[in-house]
């Protein structure tokens, strides 16, 4: 048994079942034994490739969406640019390759990273090297200024809780032990007021997934960018609302149980974006738009020709799949959301639609 599993079956056994928020939360960013506590999981040897691993082109096209956004509310300086869970940085160093040209923008740029994970730190300093870029444990320390945000696939690591519907109540999902192993289960039925109006659209047996971190991370943007101004884009994989168990494990590219080897495998769930949305005030929100339509509104493929014209051979190859894979339908182009946050009255960011 892994040390994480042994910490886990001894607290059930001790204090009862534990909702999956606290699972997920053990398993990712235990200071020992959890997930990102421990390792670098990201690129072809990690346990899962995010776009910006993929290719340059997802975060250039993301970093000039974004310095768009600064032109259109007149260039405030100094303003904060800033990334929520920058993974190896790799991402906020094609934003900034990409804006250099922009006069004025990295003046007035203050980046700042909202990352909990030591390991992960350490690799985005080695990254943006010669950028000063400072660290935040939560987005309630980023400092009260104009804020452009970029947040990639950070909303679906956050803790979710399930909750099963039966009659006018709802069960919640746990995780208790069965002969000694992890297992799941469920609490007897109570009504729910946070779910009240999901009674309307669900019937016995369907499932909702809640993220009230989720909810009081986008609070907290919303209210700076009402405030001071700025834009975001969160982009993750997900839908305009909850349905159905999206509760998943990855371990070296693959689908595994969430319960099989704890600590180990990156635990994560589909975004809500209605409820992000619902959250978002006094800022408010584009439509929901599909990851390819946004890139390619964006301009991906000519940017995508430019650079195939200087390459060949299997390094031609990997081009063209990537772009494939960041904006097919049947790849990461429909699959994945991208939602913008702005001040009232602003200009939507370029790719998406009031």
């Amino acid at each position: 048994m892994s040390g994480l599993r042994d910490i886990l079956t001894s607290r059930i056994a001790q204090t009862g079942p534990m909702s999956i928020a606290d699972y997920m939360t053990t398993c990712l960013m235990h200071p020992e034994h959890g997930y990102y506590s421990t390792r670098d999981p990201f690129g072809a040897q990690g346990d899962f490739i995010t776009a910006p691993e993929i290719s340059q082109m997802f975060g250039e096209l993301l970093g000039l969406c974004l310095a768009q956004s600064w032109l259109d509310q007149g260039a405030p300086k100094p303003f904060t640019l800033a990334e929520l869970g920058p993974g190896r940085g790799t991402l906020m160093a094609d934003i900034l390759r990409a804006t250099a040209r922009v006069p004025g923008f990295h003046d007035a740029a203050r980046i700042h990273l909202v990352e909990a994970s030591p390991t992960l730190r350490q690799m985005q300093a080695e990254t943006l090297k010669g950028h000063a870029p400072e660290w935040h444990d939560t987005v309630t320390a980023l400092p009260d200024a104009p804020l452009f945000l970029v947040a990639n696939e950070f909303f679906d690591a956050l803790p979710i809780r399930q909750f099963i519907r039966d009659g006018d109540g709802w069960a919640e999902r746990v995780i208790g032990l069965a002969d000694g192993e992890l297992a799941f289960g469920r609490t007897d039925a109570l009504p729910l007021s946070e779910l009240d109006d999901r009674l309307e659209d669900t019937k016995d047996g369907d499932l909702v997934e809640t993220c009230t971190p989720a909810q009081t991370i986008m609070a907290h943007i919303g209210a700076m960018i009402g405030a001071h101004g700025g834009a975001a884009l969160i982009i993750d994989y997900g839908d305009w609302r909850s349905l159905g168990d999206t509760f998943q494990a990855l371990q070296a590219q693959k689908k595994v149980s969430p319960l099989d080897n704890p600590g180990n495998a990156d635990l994560t769930a589909h975004v809500d974006f209605e409820a992000l949305a619902r959250s978002c005030a006094p800022a408010v929100h584009s439509r929901l738009t599909p990851q390819g339509v946004f890139l390619e509104r964006l301009g991906i493929t000519p940017r995508a020709q430019a650079l195939a014209a200087k390459l060949s051979g299997d390094a031609l190859e990997t081009h063209i799949a990537a772009h494939r894979r960041l904006t097919h339908p049947d790849e990461m182009g429909l699959l994945f959301k991208v939602i913008g946050i702005t001040p009232d009255a602003s200009t939507t960011p370029p790719g998406l639609e009031p």
